[in-house]
């Protein structure tokens, strides 16, 4: 893969390339893309979504914070942001023609990791990380499991497992109505997105990282492969470009991601009571002990102060280091043998494991988190399915008068029935995977007759 073919500034649509010398450095084309993204009205729902923690009502007004899909997608891009910026500044001492022949600049990258890494949860269903489970057993032992002999293997697999990664793909890409192309992002920018560029089939084919899950859904598969094409991703052997290996953009993204997760869902764990301040705050110190400034520390006489010095120091410590692993690694990443994400080489790995071996005993399993899944799990598989059965009936003309009253309250996007049952089945996915916690609620309780 070629760093120039790589920072591809075209977009849907465009019928000629779009040079970086071109650009008018007030509005750069990769900053646009951060615009769109967060203007959307799909990376506004994310401020209603639960990240890990459901928003505690029982907890004073100093300890009410936690972090919801929307603050967590803005924090990521930050550390996107200044990762895609260092290692920018390197790679263009290394490759010089990108500036002096192209014109690119360092903070290019920093924008397209900052707008990718923005976007990186826009997909992802309400109730935290359950929600896309949630999805996937309606279809595999659910209600839904039924449709799968009207639908090809893929288009099964597709859904049974549900993707964030996929269905934000298809938010960030998929033509409506008046708007061809969804946001028309940078191509770069949409590469650096796609964390598994790869079909739901064959699942799991091997185990390099971007093969963990899948990226697209059948619907989105021609235009995939376009961005493929004009990013000249490396297809894997004997995939015909419909798995590909990722766009180098995508570790950086992927590592601001974890580093966020693994000291922020930690941070919010010690917040809300869960892990003990002194217990946690070791866990702290031992990730930043050749950083810390002892006295300083010392000086500081409130847990709040002490907690946002220590996550800041982590942050970096790891930002710094996942650079430093993509610098060494780099031939290694472009041509596609880079099998690990960033941080499962960092030289603080040890440390990593055991913050996010604490977090999964004392968060992920905590009772407010499986009490939000399991209520999430019934609330998904209702809505899903009353509104498969309608847009189904609807297709094949036997709709009665709640198919039709249901059919009235979807987006005007979702009210042409006259498609694939495997359309029909997905647009019903993506309308609950694009609900909020409340909206989903609220919906749930009008369809079980609790709310007038």
């Amino acid at each position: 893969m070629k760093w120039e073919q790589l920072l591809s500034l075209n977009r849907f649509g465009d019928t000629e390339t779009r040079p970086r010398k071109n650009q008018d450095e007030t509005r750069l084309g990769f900053e646009v893309d951060y615009d769109r993204i967060i203007f959307s009205s799909a990376f506004r729902s994310l401020q209603d979504k639960t990240q890990v923690m459901p928003m505690p009502v029982h907890k004073s007004a100093s300890q009410v914070f936690v972090h919801t899909r929307l603050t967590h997608s803005l924090e990521v891009s930050v550390v996107g942001r200044s990762l895609g910026r260092i290692v920018g500044k390197k790679l263009l001492e290394k490759h010089s023609y990108l500036q002096e022949t192209l014109g690119y600049q360092f903070n290019d990258f920093g924008a397209i990791v900052a707008a990718a890494s923005l976007a990186h949860d826009i997909g992802n269903p309400p109730f935290g990380h359950s929600g896309e489970k949630a999805i996937g057993a309606f279809f595999e032992s659910g209600p839904g499991q039924h449709y799968k002999s009207q639908l090809t293997p893929e288009e099964y697999q597709d859904l049974i497992d549900f993707e964030g990664n996929a269905n934000g793909f298809k938010l960030l890409t998929e033509s409506r109505n008046g708007v061809p192309g969804g946001l028309r992002l940078s191509y770069a920018t949409l590469g650096a997105f796609m964390k598994y560029p790869k079909g739901s089939l064959p699942k799991k084919p091997t185990e390099h990282i971007s093969d963990k899950k899948f990226g697209y859904f059948q619907t989105e598969k021609p235009f995939f492969k376009e961005v493929v094409s004009n990013l000249g991703l490396k297809a894997k052997e004997g995939a015909n470009a419909e798995r590909c290996h990722r766009h180098p953009l995508t570790y950086l993204v992927e590592a601001a991601d974890d580093i966020c997760y693994t000291i922020i869902d930690f941070e919010d764990g010690i917040n809300l009571g869960l892990i003990p301040e002194e217990f946690a705050l070791e866990y702290l110190i031992k990730l930043v002990k050749d950083t810390i400034n002892t006295p300083k520390y010392h000086a500081m006489t409130s847990m709040s102060d002490r907690l946002s010095y220590l996550r800041a120091l982590a942050i970096n410590t790891l930002l710094n280091d996942a650079v430093k692993v993509f610098v060494q690694n780099e031939d290694a990443i472009l041509d596609g043998s880079f099998d690990k994400s960033l941080l499962e080489k960092s030289a603080y790995r040890a440390q990593i494991d055991d913050i996010i071996n604490l977090s999964v005993s004392r968060i992920y399993q905590s009772k407010e988190v499986v009490d939000k899944e399991l209520a999430g799990y019934k609330i998904i598989e209702d809505i899903l399915h009353v509104y498969t059965k309608a847009l189904i009936n609807s297709q094949i003309d036997k709709t009665n008068n709640y198919d039709r009253l249901l059919i009235s309250t979807l987006p005007k996007q979702f009210h042409d029935t006259q498609k694939s049952t495997y359309e029909l089945l997905l647009a019903a996915c993506c309308f609950v995977s694009g609900l909020s916690d409340g909206a989903a609620v609220e919906i749930h309780n009008k369809i079980m007759g609790r709310q007038l």
